[in-house]
Parts: structure tokens; C-alpha cells; sequence
């Protein structure tokens, strides 16, 4: 017999979010100033983009 409470609660974007936020959590946890941008950057992966030459 199927139980239609038994379902899966794991998603995988979400999972991915609360990670990150968590990163972030603890470094701003273990600094006793702000985290700059590219602290953050970094934290994140975010990877800069390349300049562009006006």
C-alpha cells in the first residue's frame, strides 16, 4: 500500500542555497569586520568577469 505521506523532501537546488549560506554565515562569524565583495565573491565561486577594454 502506497503511503502518500512518504515523500522525498531532498532538493538538490535548495540543498546547494543552504550551503552556501552557510559558508557565508561562517565567515561573517569568524571576521570582526565586514566581509568585502570579493570575500563574498570568493565564499560564493562566483568567478569576475574578464574587463572589457573601452
Amino acid at each position: 500500500m502506497h503511503d502518500q505521506f512518504d515523500i522525498s523532501l531532498e532538493d538538490s537546488d535548495l540543498l546547494g542555497e543552504v550551503e552556501l549560506t552557510t559558508n557565508l554565515i561562517i565567515a561573517a562569524s569568524e571576521t570582526d569586520s565586514r566581509l568585502s565583495t570579493e570575500e563574498i565573491d570568493r565564499i560564493l565561486g562566483v568567478v569576475p568577469r574578464p574587463r572589457r577594454e573601452t
